[in-house]
């Protein structure tokens, strides 16, 4: 038989991790949508962070990221499987397999998909019930960089892209009316 105690302590993992995978998914959507205040949300703020291009804290890991990615047309980071290993009540150990893809253009002004994939190996902490990043190395495991093929979108302008700064459907939640009304009264009415 399962005591309270053990209840309450397996209960308090459970709400850790969703914590812990909820900032790796502010961290990646602020990447893509060029949002910094969402990229923030995920660290503490002395946390460490060494992307193998810059080492430092999070406002100078958000300036060079922000900085980086904001130069090319579109990113898509994706988050793979994660290991968390609870260390302490407030402090994890864990390890992210992503892939990241990069939309870019060479100096000849050729498309490129770039794809970059790889591990973050992170230190978590929980500071006033907030878990968050406190240190994370960026591992790169494979690189590929082949030409671009954007006739997709040159073939279907009206097909939802992904956009950046506010400007994606996600932000705007920009529904048809006749939807809009159906999810009002399932709101008014559940």
């Amino acid at each position: 038989m399962t005591s309270t105690l053990d209840i309450e302590a397996e209960l308090r993992e459970i709400l850790a991790r969703r914590a812990i995978a909820d900032a790796g998914f502010r961290y990646t959507r602020g990447l893509d949508r060029i949002d910094r205040a969402m990229l923030l949300s995920a660290f503490h703020e002395d946390a460490f962070v060494d992307c193998g291009l810059m080492q430092g804290g999070p406002g100078a890991f958000a300036d060079f990221a922000l900085g980086f990615l904001g130069d090319m047309h579109r990113t898509h980071h994706q988050l793979g499987q994660q290991h968390v290993a609870m260390q302490l009540p407030s402090h994890a150990s864990g390890e992210t397999y992503f892939q990241a893809y990069h939309d870019i253009t060479d100096e000849q002004g050729q498309k490129r998909d770039l794809f970059i994939a790889g591990r973050y190996v992170d230190e978590y902490t929980s500071r006033d019930g907030q878990w968050k990043i406190a240190a994370r190395t960026l591992i790169t495991d494979w690189v590929t960089d082949t030409p671009g093929n954007r006739a997709f979108f040159e073939d279907n302008p009206e097909a939802p892209s992904g956009q950046r700064d506010g400007r994606d459907f996600s932000d705007r939640r920009d529904w048809p009316q006749t939807v809009r009304a159906t999810l009002t009264r399932q709101r008014m009415n559940p």
